[in-house]
């Protein structure tokens, strides 16, 4: 039987939505032992009464799991349910995480870094400018870039992020099998193979508008804190900053043009509260705090005593001068992935600086 065969079937379970999902599996710790539970522990559950415990203990619906299963392999998708340890550890700390994900390519430990770059669809020659810079710039310095793969400022911070060697998440509105919009195919593949698709609908699910609120999100909650760079006072741009709020994520906004239809949204939010940001380095400085100290003492030496051996290994490797990620990787043995993430430590830290080209140097 399929690992994943008791997370999809609690999840079809009448009256178990995100909540309560989550709810039973922060308590049980696998769906098996929910429905091995007696009725008695189900309905001491907050928000289990009578008729979702009977649910759960007369749940008879495998066909359905099992075409469920069949439709993801057939899909080449990979199952993550909220059991899975390879599911999203940003996401786990939302209120309402998805029950399960349908999933191409692969999430690293190291996408916890991430932040989430949306806006319109229809950008202006200023939006489509503010986008490249702090997508690029956030991908070169480790930062995987989210988000939803739709025309426009979506799909200009993937690219961007790729053009940058980094790493980029599309969260998707529709199922895995269905790519939208279709001239963005070449770009799924791309993002398959330098990060991840992820959705929460079944395979063959049409990108209906009623999946959109949904999805922005799992956006938000796969990161650190969402930029919006130009919406209007209706984009779906907004619900993500909405929900970024609720799930305690930080909100950017890049101002806009005063009176221009397209920086209306994004200038409201600023009044808000939301973060004005100009650059890469205002999100760098506020999701990580440290960042800010490397940048104002980017002359001085900072020691740390308590660096791990593969750190130490990195940095006797570039003793000799710069070398380029894949000549440290190279001399000090450690896999590509590994030595990226040890570098960005470093490089906040203050200890080596980061040259164009991914050029690495001590300081």
């Amino acid at each position: 039987m399929d690992k994943n065969f008791f997370g999809i079937a609690l999840s079809l379970v009448p009256g178990i939505g995100c909540v309560l999902y989550k709810r039973l599996i922060d308590c049980f710790k696998k769906a098996e032992v929910v429905f091995d539970a007696s009725f008695q522990e189900l309905t001491s559950i907050d928000g289990i009464g009578h008729e979702i415990a009977l649910a759960i203990k007369s749940f008879n619906q495998g066909d359905l799991v099992e075409d469920r299963l069949l439709m993801a392999r057939k899909a080449n998708a990979r199952v993550l349910t909220l059991e899975d340890e390879d599911y999203p550890t940003n996401l786990t700390k939302i209120n309402n995480p998805p029950s399960m994900l349908y999933m191409k390519g692969e999430i690293k430990k190291d996408d916890h870094f991430a932040v989430a770059v949306v806006g319109s669809r229809t950008p202006s020659g200023y939006g489509e400018l503010a986008a490249r810079s702090i997508s690029r710039d956030l991908a070169a310095e480790g930062i995987t870039i989210v988000s939803g793969m739709a025309r426009g400022i979506d799909t200009i911070s993937h690219k961007e992020a790729l053009s940058a060697g980094g790493r980029t998440i599309a969260v998707l509105g529709s199922g895995i099998d269905v790519i939208y919009p279709p001239e963005n195919r070449e770009l799924f593949s791309k993002i398959c193979r330098n990060g991840a698709v992820v959705t929460e609908f079944p395979v063959s699910t049409p990108p209906d508008a009623v999946n959109f609120p949904n999805r922005n999100r799992i956006i938000s909650g796969l990161s650190l804190g969402v930029v919006i760079v130009e919406a209007g006072v209706k984009s779906g741009s907004l619900i993500t900053a909405k929900f970024a709020v609720s799930q305690g994520k930080k909100v950017f906004a890049v101002p806009g043009q005063i009176g221009a239809v397209g920086s209306k949204g994004t200038n409201r939010l600023i009044k808000e509260g939301a973060r004005l940001v100009e650059s890469a380095d205002d999100v760098m400085s506020a999701i990580l705090p440290q960042y800010r100290d490397y940048k104002e003492n980017r002359g001085g030496v900072k020691k740390d005593e308590n660096l791990s051996e593969s750190a130490k290994q990195i940095l006797t490797a570039l003793i000799e001068g710069p070398l380029h990620i894949d000549t440290v990787a190279t001399r000090s043995r450690l896999n590509i992935n590994e030595v990226s993430s040890i570098l960005l430590n470093l490089e906040l830290s203050g200890l080596i600086v980061q040259l164009p080209g991914k050029i690495f140097t001590r300081n």
